[in-house]
């Protein structure tokens, strides 16, 4: 590696909006998110589920065709 070419590297945090802080190695200071995995839907399970039925009996709820 050539000296002087590349960024310091190093330990940095990140802040999420919900209160999380996260220690990580980064060429950034002190990161801040909106999301993180504790406060995602994906990661914390509460994605919302469609249990209406397919695309065709949406539709044919819609039009009133069943």
């Amino acid at each position: 590696m050539k000296e002087g070419i590349h960024p310091n590297y190093g330990t940095t945090t990140i802040t999420c909006a919900c209160g999380n802080v996260l220690e990580v190695g980064s060429t950034k200071k002190d990161i801040k998110v909106d999301v993180c995995s504790k406060c995602h839907q994906f990661w914390t399970g509460n994605l919302r589920q469609d249990t209406a039925g397919s695309r065709a009996d949406k539709f044919k709820k819609k039009y009133n065709l069943a």
